[in-house]
Order: structure tokens, then C-alpha cells, then sequence
């Protein structure tokens, strides 16, 4: 009796461990791997790489922004004139007027801060034709001679509504021309003298050294005497000063080569085109962008 119940428990032991086994496998098995993660950690949305470069891309800049190194602001200083800022800037008095809403331009005070730069989008020359004022046209000596550029002392025709400027920033490609017939007395220096002295004799013509727009005909800049000044684009003006009389007006287009002023000697001590060019309100040698005579 004790053999046969030794058998069976020795069976009920194999029996047991065999089942132990079986189970054993069956936790095993890859169909119960729960703990295994298989969906995504986050929504697909979130991982999408195509989003990186949408938000690296800058914002829409001004127009004469591009390129440009001015400050956006200028804080007014003792001495200083709306006119003497808009050249030191390279802008047009009245648009310095109308981004700060000045109602009188006249009244400046030390320690404002004055926007000189055009908000988003705006252009700084307008692309308005404006019809010029006669000015006699015909060749110095009186022939029946084709009209001549500027330096060769023969202003070309002016009749007409002059061709509008286009707004072109930071715009290099400008054919420029003499102002002037007359010898050059004095050359550029940065910290004396910020243009060309043209000599010449009271009366000769004044020329337009490139397409552009009026944006000051006036006395009101000391040193300057009677004064022109022309904006080429969003870069370039130009100041022809001393002049003895004015040929055209505030808003006025203006071509390369045509008669603008007379040569004088107002506020200077001899007859003299005083003559500058600027980029971006910075004085340059005019020198080194004119053609060669």
C-alpha cells in the first residue's frame, strides 16, 4: 500500500512540475508582452520637423531696411534743425514731419527722439509725376547744337512731365553726371569739406547729377546759402548749394543733366557749386561715382 501510494505522489510531483512548466512558457509567450509601449509617446503633430523652418523665417522687413545701417531714431540735439537732421539722415524733411506727426516742423525740442526711418512698407520716394516749371533749355552759345549731358556744359531738353523715380532700396546702380562745367578747387575731405567745390562764374547752369526728386529748394540750412537738394532712391541725395537763383520746387522730378540752379555765391566768399552726395545720410566722395571728364 505504501509502494503504490509512494507512486502516486512521486506521479502527482511530475504532474505538478510539468504543469509549472507549461506555464512558465506561457507567461513567456509574445502574445502577453503588455509592458511593451507601442504606440507613439505624443501625437504625431508635435514631432512634424517641417514646422522648424516655418518658425526660423524672419518677418517682412521696410522697405529701406535692406542693407541699411542707420538708426531708426534720432534724438534731437542743441543746435539742431529738422532740415539738418533730414540731410544727416538721408531723408526728406517732410516725411521726417509726417512719420512723427509733427504739426509744426518748425518746433523742435533737445532730447526729443524723432523716427527717421519710414515704417514697414512705405516707400521714401514717391512715384507721383509732377509737371516742372519751364527753365530755358537752349545751348549756352546761342546754336542750334543737340542738347549735351552736364559735363560737357549744355543742359538736354526739360520740356514736359518728367519721367517718375522709382523707389529702389539700398540702390547702387545710379548713372550719375557732372553738376557743373567748372574746375574742382576743392576735393572731398570727410572732416573739412563733405563735397566737391565747383568754381565757375555767377550764372552758369546747375545740373541734376542723376534722376531723382526734389525734396528741398531753400535758404534754411546755414552754410548752405540757397540750397537743392535731390533723392535719388532709398540710398542716394544729393545737395548742390550757394546757388545764386532756384529753377525748380519742392516735389518737383528732376532728370540726370537738367538745369536746376544758377551758380552764386550765397553764403560762401567766392562763386562755387558746393556739391554732395550722401548714402544713407553719409557723406561720399563724389569724385569716386562721377565719370571721368
Amino acid at each position: 500500500m505504501s509502494t503504490i501510494k509512494g507512486r502516486w505522489t512521486t506521479r502527482s510531483l511530475g504532474l505538478l512540475a510539468a504543469a509549472t512548466v507549461l506555464l512558465l512558457a506561457g507567461c513567456a509567450s509574445p502574445r502577453n508582452q503588455a509592458p511593451v509601449e507601442v504606440r507613439p509617446t505624443a501625437p504625431a503633430a508635435a514631432a512634424k520637423p517641417a514646422s522648424a523652418p516655418e518658425a526660423a523665417k524672419p518677418a517682412s522687413a521696410p522697405a529701406s531696411a535692406a542693407g541699411d545701417t542707420r538708426s531708426a531714431t534720432y534724438t534731437v540735439k542743441p543746435g539742431d534743425t529738422l532740415m539738418r537732421i533730414a540731410l544727416e539722415s538721408g531723408q526728406a524733411w517732410r516725411d521726417i514731419a509726417r512719420w512723427n506727426g509733427m504739426d509744426n516742423p518748425n518746433v523742435i525740442e533737445v532730447g526729443q527722439v524723432l523716427r527717421v526711418l519710414p515704417p514697414a512698407g512705405e516707400a521714401t520716394v514717391s512715384t507721383k509725376p509732377v509737371t516742372p516749371p519751364k527753365i530755358e533749355t537752349k545751348p549756352l552759345d546761342g546754336s542750334a547744337k543737340p542738347p549735351a549731358t552736364a559735363a560737357s556744359g549744355a543742359p538736354p531738353a526739360a520740356s514736359g512731365v518728367a519721367p517718375a523715380v522709382p523707389a529702389k532700396d539700398n540702390d547702387d546702380d545710379v548713372q550719375w553726371a557732372w553738376p557743373a562745367a567748372g574746375p574742382v578747387a576743392t576735393p572731398f575731405d570727410e572732416s573739412r569739406n563733405k563735397g566737391l567745390a565747383i568754381t565757375g562764374k555767377v550764372g552758369d547752369p546747375v545740373y541734376a547729377a542723376a534722376d531723382g526728386r526734389v525734396v528741398y529748394a531753400g535758404s534754411g540750412l546755414r552754410g548752405y546759402g540757397n540750397l537743392v537738394i535731390v533723392k535719388h532712391n532709398a540710398t542716394y541725395l544729393t545737395a548742390y548749394a550757394h546757388n545764386q537763383t532756384l529753377l525748380v520746387k519742392e516735389d518737383q522730378v528732376v532728370r540726370k543733366g537738367q538745369k536746376i540752379a544758377e551758380m552764386g555765391s550765397s553764403d560762401a566768399e567766392r562763386v562755387q557749386l558746393h556739391f554732395e552726395v550722401r548714402r544713407q545720410g553719409k557723406p561720399v566722395d563724389p569724385a569716386k561715382l562721377l565719370p571721368a571728364r
